[in-house]
């Protein structure tokens, strides 16, 4: 029955002992009522769930006060004892009734297991699994967990399991943000669970002497006595936060009230119930608990203290490089043998325990407040640590020193010498026993696993030193095998790294590091303050060397990641399919894999699979991937199998006719249609057909002199000519008889024709009794005879004609011996009456068959189709989005998936999607609305997806629609859909996950269908859901309506289910959308409530929870969590449950929250995130089943917790922008990821679409983390803290789900920014500090090197660029290059050359270009990817690269230092609008612009004063990379900007800019006013500390340099190096500060009354500087083009002072230095925007610019049939639709 017609359940009052009246609002299975007809009823493991719950209460202690009836179960039981809010208990036990069916249904029961009752053994284990972590935190804290099960297997064991798991579920349920502290939630369980433990064994209480009742009960209890308390501890940190811009050492995060639970102080602080005078709830500051575990601090220093060993590794072998190269051997292993290198290597052991130093100092540092009485062990800890460290550096120093002094003493290598050295051997042994042991561990990693997960105080004592013990990160050691994949992995990249690092970076600059050391005395050209030595030269010279080499790692890691994530890709099958040509190749073979994976394995009936079992699958999946015999044999022989496999095949083509990617002309071309008109093989698609007809009529032409055998065996070569030839043949002979009417002459004579050709075919002797030269002309009238037979109106006459003119053809000129009339009519070939033979034949014996007769004529055009069909259809589909799905879909049947199993024993599973106020559909205004180019969003759509705009109409018209005009009255819904689900819309999203339940029904019934169900079915869709005569191939434009059927479910497979299928789709599935906001958006009548409203009524498996807010008094609000529905019998929403929180929802990050607050209504064993900007297609939902088999399987040493999903970026043809980032993102979630898996097994979570194994989560805090800032990349915290709890991510590939990237520069840069900005965050986080010493060594790279370390990289090569620079601009200025020049070898070129082309390499995107390149020929082929990557090339791909790699600097190194990352809302719409120059200013000014701007100055100051400057190619050799880098900063937001270079936009730009800069309102936002947007800019600076400031001030030093240097390279210097040319230089900026403060003073007082005097100050100031000017050119030796280089000079000073000014902004803004700062400030970014205009109004003002840059900017949508020139113009004579 379907769950749309399904009677209201009616209530009996007044029985002697009916229940109360209970809700008839239920969500999955109406569990109040098992009367009622529904379909999950049915099923009996549903009915023996909720029984067990209600025979489980019979005979326990009644709750007091409370009138207990027979109505009421063990989960009521428990929530009158405890106090638990009655909603929270209804969902818990639909909640427990559902998985616990679920898990019996799945269960591999025996016969004499009973069906009406649950197995002991579904709840042992789903006990085991609920209460792992909790059992696990007993034991760490040495407790004994309160669960009292016997060893007997009886009914009283039975309910103890029963209420030991509901009790956890109740306690979850209503825990609200305390989910996210699962330790806390062990800490409740484990009272209430004692409590109960007491209640069962009917204790006496001590103070009342009755019955023991919990002191926690009553109304609410639970949620204001226990969970209330907790969450405004919380509340109260977070307020303490100050909206996050607080440090994190001063307020507790999330994690810190976790894990104050993992330590036994927590039972004597809290006790139970709740003590609310412990320190735990205080406020003030010496009362409260601190931080607790880990304090987060911010500084740069934690990239080293998070992974010391990665730095610990790089820095040592750099130390030996040097040493070993400094001798200038050619290899390194002569200089090894030489004694002295030897020894000077030891030194490596001075460092590494002066790095050990440094750590414990960090460490000493950061953490010192979690020191406590408590602690008091940790800081003796950190105090040992340090005076080790120290101890060992004094002692190596020792040693070292007693070395060489032997050697000295000696004159040689000594034997007391070489004692000396067996001495301090002796003690580097002592000092790395720790490293062996931690060596002996990794090679056994069980042994490890086993110690750090035994709970022994003996083995806790033993690690004390080496780390604290917490709960988290045991027990992270892999197994062997996967241990040796990644070794090698590892070893292979850092042997490459230092071979290549030793030879091209380190030796060759020995040789002009001991030139400069020996340049003595050089002439210095300024004021030298250690004029004895160049190491300042050397240091500089070796900066940039040593970043690259600190970084270089990276470019390695991406080199071999890339090599291979290829390999595994290729093993893994990916790519074998690319097209639909090679499709059409394998498609026998791709239908027999359908089955294979997707048909449930029937023999596979034990729970563990046999071994010659696993073993013909694999054999078998090996002859369908390589074509080894002919499976698709057995589809062909089993009429029930082929037809399955058609009801899958065209289930999938109706979808995306529906979704319009492909037309009705399509959709008749690749439909599988099913078998009749008595043909006997099988009817594949028409356009697998097309040519093979007329290709075998060639063939019979060319080979007429040979065998029937020879020409068959040649036809059936290839299946599809064969299978072409029989249908086209039986159709013919078919269509014959139905045309001719029975009984008469002419049947009888067509009947004995095709008898006799059967005959001779039999007994083949075919080609000797016919002539094969006369079948072209058979042809030829047999297609005329089918047009006429289609035509709208039949011509009989014509029909007669065309048939006498095939009979005499057949009869008369196709055999090759003729026959007489009279042997004619002997053989019945010919009529016998003789008026007939005069010419008569065929006139009275034609019928027509009816024209509604839908069936037939499908057939007819299939049958014209492949009688005529050519080559055209290898286009068939014509949409790419469609080709690439077919491709996949086919590709992915033939790599290795798990089995799928019937749906009803398939692994329940939800889908979370969270939402806040993005769009829903878009409405009808927003899409007829034109932009500022008067472009609608509809009108870009049209051209973007031209074909699909032409499907959907064409789908309109055969809905009824008359005139397209009528779109906006009629079709308006369809309309907006068609339009958002183009879109990154949340109904788009719905679409795509209610897939899942649309398959999983069509596979419960195929499961369960019989033989007669399949074939009758088939037959029954074919002949109701067919299109029309008139709206097929030839339909359109005929002139006739077309009232054909609509194309809807109601045309698929759905017409053949029985009803079961809707219960068993929604026993497993359940979407639920968590939609913050919809009770606000409710009230406000907002037209985004009401689109929800419209998703769910068209959704039956679609649920909305929200948060609503319940004013109760004046100031005091109730919130809840809502979960809602459409009730299809009603036809309203209805409310399901309304379960209380203490509070507000929001005390974290939004989505984190929102996810927790929903995720109590998801249902199943497994949980898929979804994100509202996802989408999803049928045919991959069809793989769900083999996927959720995975979590059964072992990776590794342990079965999967998260299983990754592969993403595909559909948003990729908008623009060159966004495929630039779909192409980036592609190649991180297929290539990337796929060897994070495998082989280096440090794949997090990332986002979405993984699916996670929701009970492990459940129980371990939930599927992100939402603390304030810290965790703004709440995504990637769920893999961190899976991975620290022993969990393990795989990744999949065979499936895959759609995602949406931003279009736009803007919108990417700010998604750049939150994600940058979210690592730098990471960086600070305790989750990576435990990550980074937790996991072994070689693991902890793959971590460094693909998370937070990608990003530091990306930094390093920024910092590469400025250093080089900043090192060349001191050795031009300072003289060194000049005194160098002639003495230095040119090594010292050559190796900066190769670091800058490193560095140039990683610039223009070899971290994403590789990669990309490597997965695009996996996929796509080897040229594709290089046209592709060519394409890309010259629309400016490196452009963008490099921008986004200083989007990724900026803000990734700001959040380090400063702080200040936020969310950032980038908006998901098409981008063709111009954005202005203000707000492009606004948005890179300090990210891209000024630095850019810096790099120009350096690189033009030294092409000024460099002597290698003189020499060109010198110069653009060394310097292109920063040139490039510098123009990509500059010019990237325009080039990429629509309209970018038009002339009129540029020149209204500068106007809105100038405005922009000189508004002076109050209260005004940001890009209206500069300085509120200045003053914005420094806000990071409000917050960040005391070192943070100081670095700022001490980077900002730098400009002052630019003085320093030039002003003695000016003429009036006149050679003087004196420290005082400098001093003097600063009156410049004295006299420039006062000339503006004088005329600033002047127009405030004179400006407004007395203009006189103000222009007479102007005046008088103007001569002074005219005169001064004279005066100096006069009398000194000053030169007019002193005035111009000084510019260079103390216009950087004077940006310098202003940054420093913003630091010390709290001193200075209550003085009046400050408004003249104020002004300063503003004149210069005046300046800084006008120099930017510079280029970008000269390009404008050329011609041919703006048509380029369109160019480059939409050539994808070129290609797809956009007309740019007309959008961007506004030109749009067609906008009528």
């Amino acid at each position: 029955m379907n769950l749309r017609q399904r009677p209201i359940p009616t209530r009996r009052r007044g029985e002697a002992n009916a229940p109360p009246p209970l809700k008839a609002e239920y969500n999955i299975i109406p569990i109040h009522n098992l009367l009622t007809d529904h379909p999950s009823l049915r099923i009996p493991e549903v009915r023996a769930a909720a029984a067990a719950l209600r025979t489980a209460s019979f005979d326990l202690r009644k709750p007091p006060f409370i009138a207990w009836h027979n109505g009421l179960d063990l989960v009521d039981w428990l929530g009158f004892f405890f106090g638990f809010q009655r909603d929270n208990v209804r969902n818990q036990r639909e909640h427990l009734v559902l998985h616990l069916a679920n898990s019996q249904m799945r269960r591999h029961s025996k016969q004499s297991d009973p069906v009406d009752a649950i197995h002991p053994a579904v709840l042992r284990s789903f006990r085991k699994k609920l209460l792992r972590n909790y059992i696990s935190w007993c034991s760490y804290l040495g407790r004994r967990p309160n669960l009292l099960l016997s060893n007997r297997r009886d009914s009283d064991l039975l309910r103890r399991e029963l209420l030991y798991v509901s009790l956890y579920l109740l306690i979850w349920g209503e825990a609200a943000n305390l989910r996210f502290t699962p330790e806390c939630i062990c800490y409740i369980y484990h009272h209430m669970a004692m409590e109960l433990n007491q209640i069962l064994e009917d204790r006496i209480d001590e103070n009342t002497g009755s019955p023991f009742v919990p002191p926690i009960s009553g109304e609410n209890a639970f949620l204001n006595r226990v969970i209330a308390p907790i969450y405004n501890v919380i509340k109260t940190e977070v307020e303490r936060s100050r909206n996050g811009t607080a440090p994190h050492s001063a307020w507790r995060n999330y994690d810190d009230i976790n894990e104050f639970f993992w330590s036994r102080r927590c039972f004597r602080r809290l006790n139970w119930p709740i003590d609310r005078a412990s320190n735990f709830f205080a406020t003030t500051r010496d009362k409260r608990v601190g931080k607790t575990g880990f304090v987060e601090q911010r500084t740069f220093w934690n990239v080293f203290r998070s992974f010391d060993r990665v730095w610990v590794l790089l820095f040592l072998f750099l130390q030996a490089a040097i040493i070993v190269a400094w001798e200038g051997k050619e290899y390194p292993w002569q200089a090894l043998e030489i004694t002295d290198v030897q020894v000077k290597l030891l030194t490596v052991f001075i460092t590494w325990s002066g790095l050990r130093l440094l750590q414990s100092v960090l460490d000493a540092g950061t953490q010192y407040s979690l020191v406590s009485k408590e602690t008091v062990w940790l800081g003796v800890r950190m105090v040992l640590k340090g005076v080790v460290a120290s101890t060992w550096i004094i002692v190596f120093s020792v040693f070292y020193a007693r070395i060489w002094s032997q050697k000295n003493s000696d004159g040689e290598w000594s034997d007391g010498a070489n004692q000396k050295i067996i001495t301090f051997l002796w003690a580097v042994f002592v000092f790395i026993i720790p490293e062996l042991l931690a060596l002996v561990l990794f090679v056994l990693p069980w042994i490890r696993n086993l110690i750090e997960e035994t709970d022994w105080m003996i083995l806790y004592l033993l690690t004390w030193w080496f780390h604290t013990r917490i709960f988290v990160g045991r027990g992270l050691r892999e197994g062997l095998v996967n241990n040796i994949k990644y070794t090698l992995f590892w070893i292979a990249v850092l042997a490459s790294k230092f071979s290549f690092s030793y030879f091209l970076q380190i030796k060759p600059l020995v040789a002009p590091t001991k030139a400069l050391l020996d340049l003595k005395r050089p002439n210095y050209d300024w004021h030298e303050f250690f004029n004895n030595t160049n190491r300042a030269a050397v240091i500089f010279l070796w900066v940039p060397v040593v970043l690259v080499y600190l970084m270089d790692l990276q470019i390695w890691y991406s080199i071999f990641s890339s090599l291979v994530g290829a390999i595994i890709g290729l093993f893994s099958h990916l790519g074998e399919i690319r097209n639909i040509e090679q499709l059409r190749l394998r498609f026998q073979f791709f239908a027999s894999a359908l089955q294979f994976n997707l048909k449930p394995d029937v023999e596979n009936t034990s729970p563990q699979a046999t071994v010659a079992h696993k073993l013909r699958d694999a054999i078998h999946r090996l002859k369908l991937r390589y074509g080894l015999g002919q499976p698709y044999k057995k589809i062909e022989s089993s009429p029930v199998e082929a037809t399955r496999f058609a009801l899958i095949w065209n289930e999938i083509i109706i979808t995306m006719r529906e979704e319009d990617i492909i037309s009705d002309r399509e959709w008749e071309l690749m439909e599988l249609p099913p078998n009749c008109w008595d043909i006997r093989v099988i009817r594949w698609p028409c356009f697998l057909l097309c040519n093979e007809l007329l290709l075998a009529l060639g063939q019979a032409g060319e080979l007429g002199d040979s065998s029937d055998r020879g020409l068959w065996f040649r036809m059936c070569k290839n299946e599809y000519t064969r299978c072409a030839v029989i249908e086209a043949y039986d159709s013919i002979r078919y269509l014959f008889r139905e045309i001719i009417k029975y009984n008469t002459e002419e049947y009888s004579i067509v009947s004995k024709f095709f008898a006799e050709i059967a005959h001779d075919i039999e007994m083949e002797k075919f080609i000797g009794a016919y002539k094969m030269t006369v079948l072209p002309q058979i042809h030829t009238q047999l297609v005329s005879l089918i047009e006429l037979l289609l035509m709208p109106k039949k011509d009989l006459s014509k029909v007669v004609n065309v048939l006498q003119a095939l009979y005499e053809l057949s009869v008369r000129e196709f055999p090759n011996v003729k026959k007489s009339i009279a042997q004619l009519r002997q053989d019945g070939m010919a009529p016998t009456n003789s008026a007939t033979d005069s010419g008569l034949l065929f006139e009275n014996a034609v019928q027509f068959p009816d024209d509604e007769d839908a069936m037939f004529y499908k057939q007819l055009r299939r049958l014209r189709t492949i009688l005529t069909s050519r080559d055209s259809m290898h286009n068939v589909p014509k949409n790419l989005e469609a080709r690439r799905r077919i491709s996949f879909f086919s590709n992915s049947l033939f790599m290795n998936m798990p089995r799928a199993p019937r749906v009803e024993k398939m692994m329940a599973f939800s889908v979370l999607t969270p939402y806040y106020d993005e769009e829903v559909l878009y409405g009808k205004e927003s899409l007829r609305s034109p932009n500022e180019d008067g472009i609608s969003t509809l009108f870009y759509l049209q051209k973007i997806y031209e074909d699909e705009w032409e499907n959907f109409m064409e789908r309109m018209r055969r809905e009824g629609m008359e005139n397209d005009k009528d779109i906006w009255s009629t079709k308006a819904r369809e309309l907006r859909l068609w339009a958002s689900h183009r879109g990154q819309t949340l109904s788009r999203t719905v679409r795509g996950m209610m897939y899942y339940y649309r398959a999983l029904k069509m596979l419960a019934f195929l499961d369960s269908a019989s033989e007669v169900d399949i074939r009758q079915g088939s037959q029954d869709i074919a002949s109701l859901g067919s299109l029309k005569k008139h709206t097929g191939l030839d339909g359109i434009g005929s002139g006739k309506p077309q009232h054909s059927r609509n194309l809807n479910r109601s045309s698929s497979v759905s017409l053949l289910f029985k009803g079961h299928e809707f219960g068993c789709a929604m026993m497993k599935y359940t979407y639920v959308l968590a939609c913050q906001m919809y009770g606000y958006h409710k009230g406000k009548g907002d037209a985004r409530a009401e689109d929800i409203l419209y998703l769910m009524k068209n959704n039956e498996a679609l649920r909305v929870a929200y948060v609503d807010e319940d004013h109760v008094g004046r100031e005091e609000v109730e919130y809840y969590s809502v979960l809602v529905k459409y009730d299809q019998q009603l036809k309203q929403e209805v409310e399901i449950y309304r379960i209380r929180l203490p509070g507000p929802l929001k005390l974290g990050e939004g989505k984190p929250e929102n996810q927790n607050h929903a995720i109590i209504f998801t249902r199943g064993d497994a949980l898929q995130t979804i994100d509202m900007n996802q989408d999803n297609c049928f045919e991959e939902a069809l793989k769900m089943r083999n996927l959720l088999e995975e979590f059964k399987k072992h990776y590794g040493i342990r079965k999967p917790t998260i299983l990754g999903v592969r993403e595909y970026v559909f948003t990729g043809s908008v623009s060159s922008l966004a495929w630039f980032m779909s192409a980036q993102e592609t190649s991180f979630v297929t290539l990337g990821q796929r060897v994070l898996a495998n082989p280096l097994k440090v794949r997090m979570h990332y986002g979405h679409p993984d699916v996670f194994d929701r009970f492990w989560f459940m129980t371990r805090g939930g599927i992100s983390k939402a603390s304030r800032v810290i965790n703004i990349s709440e995504d990637i915290f769920a893999g961190f803290n899976c991975t620290l709890r022993g969990g393990n991510v795989t990744h999949h590939e065979y499936i895959q789900v759609g995602k949406g990237r931003d279009v736009g520069l803007n919108q990417i840069s700010m998604f750049e920014a939150k994600v940058s900005s979210g690592n730098g965050e990471q960086i600070l986080s305790r989750d990576v500090y435990r990550l980074g010493h937790r996991l072994d060594f070689f693991r902890m790279l793959s971590f460094y090197f693909t998370s937070v370390g990608s990003y530091f990289n990306t930094m390093m090569v920024v910092l590469t660029v400025y250093t080089f620079l900043w090192g060349r601009l001191y050795l031009a200025l300072s003289g060194v290059e000049r005194e160098a020049k002639g003495r230095a070898s040119s090594g010292n070129n050559d190796a900066l050359g190769t670091i800058i082309n490193q560095q140039f390499i990683v610039q223009i995107g070899l971290f994403t270009a590789l990669p990309m390149i490597v997965e695009n020929t996996i996929e796509h082929g080897f040229l594709h990817a290089v046209w592709d990557f060519l394409t890309m090339q010259l629309q400016l791909a490196s452009l963008f690269y490099t921008f986004s790699l200083g989007t990724r600097t900026h803000f990734f190194g700001r959040t380090i230092l400063h702080g200040g990352a936020k969310y950032r809302g980038t908006g998901r719409g098409f981008v063709v609008q111009h954005k202005c120059f203000a707000e492009n200013y606004r948005l890179y000014a300090r990210s891209h612009f000024v630095k850019a701007i810096e790099l120009g100055v350096i690189l033009t100051v030294y092409a000024s004063h460099s002597p290698l400057a003189k020499n060109t190619f010198v110069y653009i050799a060394m310097t292109i990379s920063c040139w490039f880098l510098v123009v990509s900063w500059i010019m990237s937001p325009f080039v990429f900007n629509p309209s970018g270079f038009d002339w009129l936009k540029t020149v209204y730009d500068l106007d809105d800019f100038m405005d922009w800069i000189w508004y002076r309102g109050v209260l005004v936002k940001a890009d209206q006013s500069w300085e509120t947007w200045w003053y914005e800019e420094q806000d990071h600076l409000r917050t960040t500390g005391l070192w943070g400031k100081l670095l700022e001030i001490i980077l900002d030093l730098r400009f002052f340099f630019f003085q320093y240097g030039i002003v003695y390279r000016l003429k009036i210097a006149d050679g003087n190096k004196s420290i005082g040319v400098y001093l003097l230089s600063w009156l410049y900026m004295v006299a420039a500060v006062a000339i503006y403060v004088i005329m600033t003073y002047a127009r405030d007082k004179y400006a407004a009354k007395q203009h006189k005097n103000y222009r007479l100050v102007q005046v008088l100031v103007t001569m002074v500087m005219v005169l001064v000017i004279v005066l100096f050119l006069q009398f000194t030796d000053l030169v007019v083009l002193d005035l111009i280089t000084s510019l260079l000079a103390f216009i950087p000073t004077g940006w310098g002072i202003i940054l420093i000014a913003q630091v010390l902004r709290p001193f200075l803004q209550s003085t009046v230095v400050w408004e003249t700062l104020v002004s300063m400030a503003r004149l210069y970014d005046m300046m800084l925007g006008l120099i930017v205009m510079v280029p970008l109004a000269l390009l404008s003002w050329m011609p041919g610019f703006q048509a380029m840059q369109t160019r480059i900017l939409f050539n994808e949508a070129f290609s797809r049939g956009l007309q740019i020139s007309r959008i961007l113009t506004g030109k749009k004579s067609n906008m009528d639709i």
